[in-house]
């Protein structure tokens, strides 16, 4: 199955892994959440305890006037959604959302919530 690897401090890069659940929990370091942010049939493949458990903060998910709305910790996936599972991402969408995850970011906590800024 061909996905995105988004990590923190590097660019987002295809991987080819076995589909199924045991791939996608090591891909992420644990049990997976799967979280829909997007509008495209695409999934975002975390850690479901990457925050509980103290794991560094990746990337901001953010809405269509760029607010922050939450953030990924720790190595996530980007995957296509298939019929019944989890896919291969198309070209297109793998290009769409290398360009969305491309910046690496640092986020620095502060008096009055949380900083991103560009790594």
């Amino acid at each position: 199955m061909k996905v995105l690897r988004v990590e923190q401090y590097k660019s987002p890069f295809v991987k080819e892994i076995d589909p199924g659940l045991k791939s996608l929990q090591q891909e992420v370091g644990g049990w997976i959440q799967a979280v829909y942010p997007f509008e495209d049939d695409v999934a975002l493949i975390c850690n479901e305890e990457g925050k509980i458990n103290g794991m560094e903060l990746n990337r901001a998910l953010r809405d269509d006037d760029g607010e922050i709305f939450d953030a990924i910790a720790g190595p996530f996936l980007i995957v296509g959604i298939g019929e019944e599972d989890f896919d291969s991402l198309s070209d297109d969408m793998i290009e769409k959302y290398r360009d969305i995850f491309a910046q690496p970011e640092v986020f620095i906590r502060t008096n009055s919530g949380l900083l991103v800024l560009p790594y």
